[in-house]
C-alpha cells in the first residue's frame, strides 16, 4: 500500500506513484473521465467504479487519481487488494480518516466473505464520512463472483466507467511517450519491434523501457532492431 503513514507521506511523489502514470498521460480515455477523476482527486466525494479487462489501464487511473489528490494537498492511499486479501479489514481500518481511496483489483477478494464484509463496512463508512474511492475490477458489479448481495449491491451504485484496450495506434502513442519522457529515441523499426513485443500488455513498457535505458547508456548505442534483440532477447 502506498501513500499511507508517516513514512509513505515523506517518499517524494514520483516514487510513490510512478511518473508514467499520471492523468495527463493516460491515452484515450473514455469522454469525461480524466475531468471526472481530476474532480474527485481536488474534493468530488464520489465512488467511481472502474472495470475493464487486463491492460486496460485500471491500475494506471488508481495511481494517477492519488498523486493528483497529493499534489493538490490531499491525503490519499492506493490499496492493491490481491495483497491484503486475506486481511482487508486491517488494511482498510489504516484507511479511516483520508481523503481519498484507490481500490485495485476488487475479484481478489471476491468470494472472501470476511473480506467482503469489511469491504461492505468500510464502503458505508467512507461514504458517510465524504471520502472519495475508486474502484477498479475486471468486470461489473453483478458480474464479479462476490457472495455478499448487500455490497454487490453498493458497488452498483457507483458511477461506472467501462475502459477497453488500446488499438495500435493508442499503444504506439503510449510507448513513444513514455520512450521520450526518458529521453529514448525509436526509429519506426524499433518501434514496430517493441510493440510485437510488448503486444496487448501495455504494463510491461515501462519495465523494459528501464532496461533499455540502462542498457543504451551502458552500451552507448542507438536504440535499433539488433540492440534490441540483443537486450531483450528474440521475440517470443
Amino acid at each position: 500500500m502506498t501513500g499511507h503513514g508517516d513514512q509513505g507521506r515523506q517518499l517524494p511523489l514520483a516514487l510513490r506513484y510512478p511518473p508514467d502514470q499520471r492523468l495527463g498521460t493516460f491515452v484515450d480515455a473514455p469522454p469525461g473521465l480524466i475531468a471526472q477523476l481530476r474532480s474527485l482527486a481536488v474534493g468530488s466525494g464520489e465512488a467511481l467504479y472502474l472495470h475493464g479487462a487486463d491492460g486496460t489501464g485500471k491500475t494506471h487511473l488508481a495511481l494517477a487519481v492519488c498523486a493528483e489528490a497529493e499534489t493538490a494537498g490531499r491525503n490519499a492511499a492506493y490499496l492493491p487488494l490481491q495483497a491484503a486479501a486475506g486481511r482487508l479489514r486491517a488494511a482498510l481500518d489504516a484507511l479511516d480518516g483520508h481523503d481519498l481511496i484507490a481500490l485495485d483489483g476488487l475479484e481478489a477478494i471476491a468470494g472472501r466473505r470476511e473480506d467482503e464484509i469489511a469491504l461492505f463496512e468500510f464502503h458505508n463508512r467512507a461514504r458517510a464520512a465524504g471520502m472519495a474511492i475508486v474502484y477498479t475490477a475486471q468486470r461489473a458489479p453483478d458480474a464479479l463472483q462476490l457472495g455478499l448481495p448487500d455490497l454487490r449491491s453498493r458497488l452498483a451504485q457507483c458511477t461506472r466507467i467501462t475502459l477497453t484496450a488500446l488499438d495500435d495506434d493508442g499503444r504506439r502513442t503510449v510507448l513513444r511517450d513514455r520512450a521520450q519522457r526518458r529521453g529514448l529515441l525509436f526509429d519506426d523499426a524499433a518501434l514496430d519491434w517493441l510493440l510485437r513485443r510488448v503486444g496487448r500488455n501495455v504494463a510491461a513498457l515501462a519495465g523494459l523501457l528501464d532496461t533499455l535505458d540502462q542498457a543504451s547508456l551502458a552500451a552507448k548505442r542507438r536504440l535499433t532492431v539488433p540492440f534490441l534483440r540483443q537486450t531483450l532477447g528474440p521475440e517470443p
